[in-house]
This record gives structure tokens, C-alpha cells and sequence, in this order.
């Protein structure tokens, strides 16, 4: 993976910006990377910050550590937050997902240990999932007598099928990575070891595309479970509009007629 040219720290989560067009998102709470109320608002800093930097075109999610990606939350913390668990801790946690989810650039997982829990759940508000061979992944919140509460009883049936997130969430299965490519939960297994260079790969081969495209393709896959047949139509229809008025729209055809590689807005060289 290519050197960094910043890093920021924001106690438990840190934000370097690669070589690019690329940033990286951390979880720094080893060996587990569990999460807080705490941690979840430094986590919502960055991804706000992220969105929001029109020179990141592309980002990584991962963990600090070789045990885990990320394995939900620090079940210590309960006690002080059980007054009122759901304001204080997963409605903040949904809210950062959902804001992954809808960031208008692509997100990469780089699952490069352990990811369950409230981890799977952040790595399904991810649009790739890159998962180390070695990793493993699964929602087992049923063996504690509840479920999944930020995210896995909706994005895992859009992912790989009302049949098997049934049969993931109700039996609390965990996955090792080559079952979980199998079924489409991950996009690709990296090497051991290797998850966050697999990662950088994707990241700076999507950095390359043109950027409102990505955006709007992105926005149309998230609708799509939401439409009709015909909202689906006039829903692509108006982002085709938006699309072909844009100059990348103009290189990308000129750069087929010319036989070259086209030189997106922004692309980094």
C-alpha cells in the first residue's frame, strides 16, 4: 500500500489521507475494537469529514490490530447507558452507518481480522467488503438473547437473501471468509495479512473513475430495493440526465472514440 501523506487521531479513530485520492478510517481500540458512545462520535467526526473533502474519492474502513476488525460494542459500558440504550448508543450507531451508507463516495471494508457483532453490522454499511483469508464474519447478537440493532436485520437480507440472513441471524452463524464470498457478503478474500493493501488496490482503481457516476450509481443501488420496475425507470432516467451533462461524461466518450484512457475531473495521475 502506498505511504500516507497526513494522519489525524482522534483518540480511539484515525483518519490518513494515502496517495490518491484515498482515505483510510481506523478503529484504534485493540485488541478488539470495540466501540463506545465515545468512540462513535470521534467515528462520526471523520466520516463527516471525509464526505465532505472533495479530494477523497474514495475510503477505507478497518480496525488497528490482527485479532479484529471490529467486534461490537464494549458490553462494559452497558451499565452507565442501559437507561436509555437506544438514545444513547443506537441511534448514535445507526446514524453513523447510515451516514457510511449514503456517503457519495464508494466505501471500502478491509476486514482484516474478526468482524462481528456490531462489526458486521459497520462493515454492511460499507459498499465493498475486502476480507483477510483468515478473518471471519457473522451477527452472533441471538447467543446473547438479543439482535442485531444498527443495521444487520435490513442490510444483510439486501446483501445475500431473506433465507440466509435468517439463517445467520436466528442460529448466530459466523462465517469464514471463503463462505462469505460465496454468498456475496464480501467482494473479494485478501491474502493473510493483506486486507488493507487488497483494499487500497480497489480504492485507487475506483478513485480513477469519474466521481458524480460513482455517486449516482451508488445512490441508484441503495434505491433500487425501495422502487417499482418503472420508479427504478424514471429514477435512472433523471440521474442519466444529470450524467451526460457532466464533462467527465464528455471525456469518457472522447477517450473511446480516441482510444486512450480517459482523464477523469479530479482522477489522481
Amino acid at each position: 500500500m502506498n505511504g500516507g501523506i497526513s494522519v489525524e487521531s482522534d483518540n480511539r479513530v484515525s483518519l490518513e489521507y494515502l496517495k490518491g485520492g484515498v482515505a483510510q478510517i481506523k478503529l484504534d481500540n485493540p485488541p478488539l475494537n470495540l466501540t463506545t458512545v465515545g468512540i462513535m462520535r470521534q467515528l462520526e467526526r471523520m466520516v463527516i469529514q471525509v464526505a465532505d473533502d472533495s479530494a477523497v474519492r474514495a475510503v477505507i474502513i478497518t480496525g488497528a490490530g490482527d485479532r479484529a476488525f471490529c467486534v461490537g460494542s464494549d458490553i462494559k459500558e452497558f451499565p452507565e447507558i442501559r437507561d436509555n440504550f437506544v438514545e444513547k448508543k443506537l441511534r448514535r450507531e445507526n446514524a453513523v452507518f447510515s451516514r457510511i451508507e449514503a456517503m457519495p463516495k464508494p466505501v471500502i471494508a478491509a476486514i482484516n481480522a474478526a468482524a462481528l457483532g456490531g462489526g458486521c453490522e459497520f462493515a454492511l454499511a460499507c459498499d465493498f467488503r475486502v476480507m483477510d483469508e483468515n478473518a471471519k464474519i457473522g451477527q452472533p447478537e441471538i447467543n446473547l438473547g438479543t439482535f442485531p440493532g444498527s443495521g444487520g436485520v435490513f442490510r444483510l437480507p439486501r446483501l445475500i437473501g431473506a433465507s440466509r440472513a435468517m439463517e445467520m441471524l436466528c442460529l448466530g452463524t459466523v462465517l469464514t471468509a471463503k463462505e462469505a464470498l460465496e454468498i456475496g457478503l464480501v467482494t473479494k478474500i485478501a491474502p493473510a495479512g493483506k486486507s488493507a493493501e487488497a483494499a487500497y488496490e480497489l480504492a485507487y482503481i475506483l478513485s480513477q473513475k469519474a466521481a458524480f457516476a460513482i455517486s449516482c450509481i451508488k445512490e441508484a443501488v441503495h434505491e433500487a430495493p425501495l422502487q417499482t420496475s418503472a420508479e427504478g425507470v424514471e429514477y435512472s432516467l433523471r440521474l442519466s440526465e444529470a450524467i451526460f451533462k457532466t464533462p467527465d461524461s464528455v471525456e469518457g466518450v472522447n477517450a473511446f472514440l480516441a482510444k486512450r484512457k480517459p482523464k477523469f475531473t479530479g482522477a489522481p495521475e
